[in-house]
């Protein structure tokens, strides 16, 4: 069972709840009818005596005492209440006086009078605050409204089942958290995990949230212990409420599932009196057995290790020293590093920057912009030597470019960032001499010289948010880990020539010596392997960024792919290669104004996320599964933004949204169309496309254009 670390006072002090509001206000009401019954029962029993008293004369029947009460035996349950039991004390109908044992009835009202306000007085501060704690604090979530009133808020991927099917031996589901994400930057969600009591090799795990208000995109991260597990974000959420489920698979943490771990989960979160949504998240894990998929039998993290005071382990770069130290098992046969790496403000929208010379080519017009060039690469170092590369994904959050476009179709990856893999297996054998080795990622940009050449700038602007994690396996009788113990531990053969780059610049004057368009281009090529006598790790990449900035900045649009290869190959006499081959191809466009009376923001975009893959060792924190899998989905529309000075600001869109996969041996298809945030058609049928149709998608009525598309400074909030 997994236990806040939170007291149980502070729990009960949190107006959030929903079922401690409707428990309030049962309560409350419960008191009121009881109070006003005491009155009356005693105003009746006072009319009963001063008559008993004057007609003394009067024979009284004979009367048989009051039956008990009929109570539940369910702990912490108000007892039921007989009112035909309770009869008044004066029988109107035949004129005839009773006497009444007002003791019995009296103590019994009073025993449930007091009942009701013990439990209110343990919610007293709820109850005390519990109107401004929900226009306030909790916005939507502590209402508790069914599940009726919220539009489901979705992202295209290929289902899973939350129950996997299994031998039958485990079959047990946990809650892991239920909190409302109110005011919590540096406040994450913390508990205690502890692992079921059956023995399981699949675990997968459903995050429900809902929220109501005017709120940003937050980033969110989950840990075990130190290790960073999952990656999402939230939507957007509107004024009526909306509510997403995402399920995951997990089982490639099976080694820290089956220890006792400190679960974080960190979602920072602002409420003021103008954002006002908090998020309330569910999240359970289901454990089974029967996969019988290998997964690593250690898992490291590459992070700044700080759940022991229950905090975020996340680096942020390019400030944070990400380099830490591990003793790598001589029987280690495989290993393999994730990456999780994504831009925040300056670095959100890195495929929009330009390069630093031209940060201020628009500065009269509309700001500040980004520099470094749109090109980013992460780097992993393993004792200083460059062991591989990923060129990230351009992931776009639900408030990117323009909120209209991702309602109720979130962008894609938005839900579940993608950890790319590099198979450092390759190493071993320089790592495996019982000694301490260090582990260090980077982001870099590009600096363009004045003569027009490209090279590494070795930093980025602010921020990037990065941990990995090293997945090692053991394997006491394989050959590989044999041949470690017995051969020198000598360093692999690395070949990491420097990227073959492209560059063009063209700045444009008009007739008054003002920056009129800026046209700028990257291209960039690139190749790496590292080999060791018994693996071979290469990668093929290439990535090219056509910008343009026109009608003296007020315009942007660029045209990005990033393409590229990977592939480990085990050497012998016959070879057998794994490989990951990819492309995310990106156009994106964005005019928009500014007036004393506001501003607007028309746009329209293409993108998409392709791969196939041929499988490999275990569970692929890339791919989402094991053995071979392909997917190609694509995202295409218009969204249009407008804002009003002073007033409110709102967003609509017209989206396409493509979905096919296969993985499992399954195929998915799925094709959504969305207009102004209702689906208008579905190809899967289990989709409600009516959800939608009577919200209100008012927006958080940003401080400038250019902070809502990330392309500059503006009122920008954490």
């Amino acid at each position: 069972m997994l236990v806040p670390v939170k007291h149980l006072s502070q729990r009960l002090m949190d107006p959030q709840s929903p079922m401690e509001y409707c428990f309030i206000r049962l309560a409350a009401c419960l008191l009121s009818i009881l109070l006003l019954w005491l009155g009356v029962t005693s105003y009746n029993v006072f009319k009963a005596h001063c008559r008993s008293w004057n007609r003394s004369s009067v024979s009284m029947p004979s009367q048989e005492p009051l039956k008990p009460q009929k109570t539940s035996k369910a702990a912490n349950t108000v007892p039921s209440i007989d009112h035909c039991e309770l009869k008044s004390s004066v029988n109107d109908s035949h004129g005839k006086l009773r006497r009444v044992q007002p003791s019995v009835g009296l103590l019994t009202i009073m025993a449930l009078i007091a009942i009701c306000g013990l439990l209110l007085w343990g919610h007293l501060p709820s109850a005390l605050s519990l109107q401004s704690g929900l226009q306030y604090i909790a916005g939507f979530s502590s209402q508790a409204p069914s599940s009726t009133d919220l539009q489901e808020f979705f992202q295209l991927y290929q289902p899973i089942l939350l129950h996997s099917s299994g031998d039958g031996t485990c079959n047990v589901e946990m809650l892991l958290m239920d909190h409302v994400f109110g005011v919590s930057y540096g406040a994450p969600f913390v508990g205690d995990y502890e692992p079921p009591n059956c023995e399981f090799d699949t675990v997968r795990i459903n995050l429900t949230v809902t929220s109501r208000g005017k709120q940003y995109d937050r980033l969110a991260l989950m840990y075990l212990g130190d290790n960073e597990v999952f990656r999402t974000s939230t939507a957007e959420p509107t004024v009526n409420g909306i509510v997403w489920t995402y399920i995951k698979e997990m089982s490639h943490y099976n080694s820290l599932w089956k220890n006792p771990q400190k679960l974080i989960f960190d979602l920072g979160n602002i409420i003021n009196d103008v954002y006002t949504g908090s998020f309330n998240a569910t999240l359970t894990a289901h454990f089974s057995m029967g996969q019988n998929v290998k997964t690593a039998d250690m898992v490291l993290p590459i992070s700044a290790k700080k759940s022991a005071s229950n905090s975020s382990s996340a680096f942020q770069l390019p400030t944070d020293n990400t380099t830490v130290m591990y003793e790598i098992p001589a029987a280690a046969s495989r290993a393999v590093v994730s990456i999780s790496a994504c831009g925040q403000s300056e670095e959100e929208f890195w495929w929009s920057n330009v390069f630093s010379e031209d940060t201020q080519d628009f500065e009269s017009t509309v700001g500040g912009l980004y520099g470094y060039t749109p090109f980013r690469e992460v780097q992993l170092y393993i004792d200083g030597i460059l062991a591989g590369l990923v060129w990230p994904f351009p992931i776009i959050f639900t408030g990117g470019v323009a909120p209209g476009f991702w309602r109720p179709v979130v962008g894609t990856d938005a839900f579940d960032l993608r950890q790319p893999e590099i198979d450092i297996s390759p190493f071993l054998p320089m790592i495996q001499d019982g000694k301490e080795h260090s582990f260090e990622i980077r982001v870099t940009g590009l600096d363009i010289s004045a003569n027009g050449s490209a090279t590494f700038s070795n930093t980025v602007g602010s921020y990037w948010v990065v941990t990995g994690n090293i997945f090692i396996y053991i394997d006491n009788d394989s050959l590989a880990s044999k041949a470690t113990i017995t051969r020198d531990k000598k360093a692999p053969t690395v070949d990491a020539p420097l990227p073959v780059f492209s560059v063009t610049r063209n700045l444009v004057h008009n007739e008054t010596g003002g920056n009129d368009s800026l046209s700028y281009s990257v291209v960039v090529e690139r190749v790496f392997s590292a080999t060791s006598s018994l693996y071979s790790w290469s990668q093929t990449l290439s990535f090219s960024n056509h910008g343009l900035l026109n009608q003296q900045g007020y315009s942007q649009v660029n045209r990005q792919l990033t393409s590229g290869n990977n592939t480990i190959t085990e050497l012998g006499d016959i070879p057998v290669s794994n490989s990951v081959a990819y492309q995310y191809p990106l156009v994106a466009n964005a005019t928009y104004g500014i007036t004393s009376n506001g501003m607007t923001i028309h746009s329209w975009m293409k993108r998409g996320l392709d791969f196939e893959a041929t499988g490999g060792l275990g569970i692929s924190t890339y791919t989402l599964t094991s053995g071979p899998s392909y997917l190609h989905t694509s995202q295409s529309g218009m969204a249009k933004y407008k804002s009003i000075t002073g007033g409110k600001s709102s967003s609509w869109g017209d989206t396409v949204n493509m979905f096919a996969s296969q993985m499992n041996g399954q195929s998915y298809h799925r094709y959504v169309h969305a207009v102004n945030g209702t689906v208008v058609h579905d190809t899967d049928l289990k989709y409600k496309a009516s959800s939608s149709s009577s919200q209100n998608h008012e927006d958080t009525g940003r401080g400038s254009v250019r902070a809502i598309i990330g392309k500059g400074p503006g009122t920008l909030v954490n």
